[in-house]
C-alpha cells in the first residue's frame, strides 16, 4: 500500500482537452489519477470531462479521491465540463481560473497537451523564475511529448535570453514513479 505524502495535498494538472493520436497519454493521465488518488493527494485542473483531462480525472475519482474543477463561465459551456467532480469552481475569467489553481495546489505537473497545456506551462515557470513562488514544476515527458520544448528551452538560454538557472526551474521524467520519487526526494531535502 502506498502512503500518503505528509506535505503534498494539491497537485495542479495541466494537460490536453484532446487524447492525443499515442495511447500512452492517455494511460499516462490514468496513471497519474490512480497514483495520486492512492496516496490521497487531490486534484485541482481545469474541469474538462474531454480528453487527457478526464482521464487523469476519472482516474483519482475511481480511487475515491478528491477533484477540484475550475472552469471559467465562457468555457463552462464550450468546453465539455465534467459533470461528476467533488467541487467546481465557475469563474469570470482565464486569468481567475489560473490563480484559483495556482493557490489551491502545492506543485504542478505537466503532461501532454495543446496551446492551452503550453501557456500555464510558461505562465507557471515565469512565476517561479520572478519569485512568485518555489513550488515544483514536473513535466512528464511521455514518448518524447516535451523533447521539442526541452529544445526550445535549451535555445532560448543558449541565444542568451535566458541564463542556464532557468533550466533546473522544472524538472522533467519519464514516468509517474518518476513524479513520486522526486517530490519524495524534494520533500526529504525540505526544499518547499
Amino acid at each position: 500500500m502506498t502512503k500518503p505524502m505528509k506535505k503534498i495535498k494539491t497537485l495542479c494538472v495541466y494537460c490536453g482537452s484532446n487524447r492525443g493520436v499515442d495511447s500512452r497519454y492517455a494511460c499516462l493521465a490514468r496513471d497519474l489519477g490512480t497514483e495520486m488518488a492512492a496516496r490521497g493527494i487531490s486534484l485541482v485542473y481545469g474541469a474538462g470531462g474531454i480528453g487527457l483531462m478526464a482521464e487523469v480525472a476519472d482516474a483519482v475519482l475511481a480511487g475515491k479521491g478528491k477533484v477540484i474543477g475550475v472552469i471559467p463561465e465562457h468555457l463552462a459551456q464550450a468546453e465539455v465540463k465534467h459533470g461528476g467532480l467533488t467541487e467546481t469552481i465557475v469563474v469570470k475569467s482565464m486569468h481567475h481560473r489560473k490563480q484559483i489553481m495556482f493557490e489551491s495546489a502545492d506543485c504542478f505537473i505537466v503532461l501532454p497537451g495543446g496551446l492551452g497545456t503550453l501557456d500555464e506551462f510558461f505562465e507557471i515557470l515565469t512565476w517561479r523564475q520572478i519569485g512568485l513562488h518555489d513550488k515544483p514544476v514536473i513535466v512528464v515527458d511521455c514518448a518524447d511529448y516535451w523533447a521539442p520544448l526541452q529544445a526550445l528551452v535549451d535555445q532560448v538560454v543558449a541565444q542568451g535570453f535566458a541564463t542556464p538557472k532557468v533550466q533546473s526551474l522544472y524538472h522533467k521524467v519519464n514516468s509517474v514513479a518518476e513524479v513520486f520519487a522526486f517530490l519524495e526526494e524534494t520533500l526529504v531535502r525540505g526544499r518547499f
